[in-house]
């Protein structure tokens, strides 16, 4: 191949042939997605010609044989014969066309360009995208600019090869890879060469799976509750930070329902609300509905303000209507409204919430499983404040003013406020804190019950001692080189014993026994109670750190000695003043890279028994290979009390199919808690799902859910969606077709 210079000389010399670009490319709105256009570099750009023989007037008019290659900007064509116009800027090929144009390819049989403006066609072309590895052929493409085309009786598809497992064919299919978006018209979507979706008037789908407005696949499932289902959401994208989703639904036991969901997002706000209504149910003979919203806003800088509102029609629609364990399960719904103000070394809060309550429907012949309904706060006022490191001391202020409302339990309102000052000193390799706090209350109760004060006071002073040491060296962990840590901790807790058997009980609970908790002061949650205190914990921790600062492994033993009895009880009702474990015991991390593990024992001392316990092991060898295996207990003496084995994994079973599952039983009533089984296929440029769930909706009475799901790379799911119950039961589940 030669460069050749002309018209004068005969000899084959290089030739760089310059014509200025048209103006550039004007923007169009396209939903809210800015195209993109020529800059001015390119519109400058030069038009470069090489081939065998090139034989013409390099101002005008040449004709370029074999081996042809002619550059301008990001286009670039490769052709058998072709002939250039200078005056035009513009390009005819024949013969083995290949164009390429911002990263896609089009390989056809003739090809009319102009290169300044990017518009031309090219006939019989297969083509290739490379956003997304999309790729089809057509009778003919009409270049509208660099980045828009349309092809005419053309196919699309992410499949590699000349015969597609799934393909798009429309009478036009529109791309625009500038705005990333691809609109067909006159549409089939082909399946194993089985029309799955014939006839469509038109649709439009994102090219690098973007946002776009349009219908959206279709939802089939079944449940136990409803039956069989068809869904078919249109999504609006109203604008780079809001959209809504409409979602017809039919039911086929219970009739027709609507969903709406609207997103929104901006510089100082955010939120999401869900409506769902079903008039008329067919079962029930009754309107149910859902909603749920949520919103949060700076007004001004520190300020901001936000709600969080739940409710349902009826106390089964939880278990109607959900094919979640989670949210068939939530039955203390919370509508909250409030404010918060901070500033640098203080803020304030109020908030209003109340609680829409639904019973379990087993609760009316078994008492134990009444929930109770919390209290409502009308309002709730909070202030914090405190400083670090005030000449050495840290000090803090938190005063909080709530009414509690309740329909049948005593009401009232509570001051509380408490000052805290601690004296840290720290160095390397340990620390000590020594700390004093009061905990002020003030109640004025309405409604007292009979021998109870409606006027109470309680002042409580507390004193704690926090240290600690720091020891590091070199180790070795399973044959590797890290640092070990121990790094021992001594807590001592004191907190005279105050009679608060009057006191009314708003909100106030036993906390959860872990490790944050045993060096905590104070054993319950809420300030309707203190604790009375007179312990020490001790507790060791020993680390494993990688050289890169990963945590490899963690170790801990703590445990509570109690110098004198605690005496203050929860309740009338309580019998432990303690509650919970003394001891605790925990291992978490990965053993290698293949082996992980989870286990936490807590164990009472005083009643002598495991009070809770926690082994979990998981084995991942490798990218969509996972095993988990967890045991759980808990004997609290109460119904909470449960034992409780999960299994569950990811893992191939042969020729591109995965099988999941995961089964979680109850050991104490003999029944599965949460089930799931099924299998996905991976077919490189598609996915199939096929998973069956079955979940307690109560105690009584379990729902049962079907998901089928056809992924097809780069343009849509179709069927009803499994992904969020894999990822949220099975630890470690990986998509088929995640990028690595």
């Amino acid at each position: 191949m030669i460069w050749s210079s002309f018209p004068q000389s005969s000899l084959r010399l290089r030739i760089i042939v310059v014509a200025l670009m048209a103006t550039a490319l004007a923007s169009s709105a396209y939903g809210q997605t800015k195209p993109k256009t020529k800059n001015a570099e390119d519109a400058n750009a030069p038009t470069t010609t090489l081939a065998d023989q090139i034989v013409g007037r390099a101002d005008r008019v040449v004709d370029l044989d074999r081996d042809i290659e002619v550059v301008h900007g990001e286009t670039k064509v490769n052709a058998d014969h072709a002939t250039y116009d200078n005056v035009e800027d513009e390009i005819d090929a024949t013969g083995h066309v290949v164009i390429r144009r911002s990263g896609d390819t089009y390989t056809g049989e003739h090809l009319h360009l102009k290169l300044d403006s990017g518009t031309g066609s090219i006939l019989n072309p297969e083509y290739k995208i490379d956003l997304n590895n999309g790729q089809g052929k057509a009778e003919r493409v009409e270049f509208e600019n660099e980045y828009q085309s349309t092809a005419f009786n053309g196919t699309y598809s992410t499949c590699e090869g000349p015969n597609p497992d799934w393909y798009l064919r429309a009478n036009t299919l529109q791309i625009d890879t500038g705005r990333d978006v691809g609109t067909a018209s006159g549409t089939t979507l082909y399946f194993q060469g089985v029309p799955i979706l014939p006839t469509a008037p038109g649709m439009s789908f994102p090219i690098s799976g973007a946002r776009k407005s349009g219908w959206l696949p279709p939802t089939v499932g079944a449940t136990s509750k409803g039956g069989f289902e068809f869904a078919l959401p249109y999504y609006f994208n109203i604008a780079p930070n809001r959209d809504l989703t409409v979602t017809p639904k039919v039911i086929a036991k219970r009739g027709a329902q609507m969903a709406f969901d609207g997103r929104y997002l901006g510089n100082d706000y955010f939120g999401e609300t869900t409506i769902e209504y079903l008039p008329d149910d067919q079962v029930t003979g009754t309107n149910r509905y859902a909603i749920s919203s949520k919103h949060t806003q700076t007004i001004l800088p520190g300020w901001s303000y936000g709600w969080n509102v739940k409710g349902d029609s009826d106390y089964l629609y939880p278990s109607n209507f959900t094919n979640s364990i989670i949210a068939s399960s939530e039955r203390q719904l919370a509508r909250e409204l409030r404010t918060d103000y901070g500033a640098q070394f203080w803020n304030v809060s109020a908030r209003v919430l109340s609680y829409q309550v639904w019973q379990d429907p087993a609760s009316a012949t078994d008492s134990s499983l009444l929930i109770s309904r919390p209290y409502s706060l009308l309002p709730q006022l909070n202030l914090h404040a405190g400083r670090y490191d005030v000449h050495g001391f840290d000090w803090s202020l938190d005063s909080e003013f709530t009414r509690f409302w309740h329909p049948t339990l005593v009401r009232g309102t509570r001051m509380v406020i408490n000052p805290q000052l601690s004296y840290p000193i720290t160095a390397q390799g340990y620390y000590l804190t020594p700390k004093v706090s009061v905990n002020a209350s003030s109640y004025e109760l309405e409604n007292p019950s009979s021998g109870q004060p409606a006027n109470l006071h309680r002042t409580v002073p507390t004193f704690s001692l926090d240290s600690g040491l720091v020891y590091e060296r070199d180790a070795k962990f399973m044959g590797e080189a890290m640092t070990q840590t121990l790094e021992p901790r001594l807590f001592y807790l004191y907190t005279p014993y105050r009679d608060q058997s009057l006191f009314p009980n708003f909100d106030s609970a036993l906390a959860t026994f872990n490790y944050a908790q045993m060096f905590s002061e104070n054993r319950f949650v809420g300030s309707d109670r203190i604790g009375d205190a007179n312990q020490i914990t001790a507790a060791v921790t020993s680390r494993f750190i990688e050289s890169n600062g990963a945590e490899r492994l963690r170790l801990t033993i703590g445990q509570r000695f109690y110098i004198t009895p605690p005496k203050v009880l929860l309740d009338s009702s309580s019998t432990s003043t303690t509650g919970h474990p003394d001891l605790m015991v925990s291992a978490s991390g990965r053993i290698n890279k293949n082996w992980g593990v989870e286990s936490t024992v807590e164990y009472s001392e005083s009643e002598r028994k495991i009070y809770s316990s926690n082994y979990g092991v998981q084995w991942q060898p490798a990218a969509k290979h996972v095993l988990n295996l967890e045991y759980r207990t808990l004997d609290d003496g109460t119904t909470d009390s449960f034992k409780q084995v999960d299994l569950s994994g990811q893992w191939p079973i042969g020729n591109r199919w995965y099988g999941v599952s995961r089964i979680s039983r109850s050991l104490l009533d003999h029944r599965i808690v949460d089930g799931l089984l099924g299998a996905e296929y991976n077919a490189d440029c598609w996915v199939l799902r096929l998973v069956a769930q079955r979940y307690a909706a109560t105690t009584s009475t379990s729902s049962s859910s079907f998901f089928i799901q056809l992924e097809l790379n780069g343009l849509s799911r179709l069927g009803s969606n499994p992904l969020d119950a894999l990822s949220k039961g099975i630890s470690g589940y990986q998509k088929l077709n995640a990028n690595p």
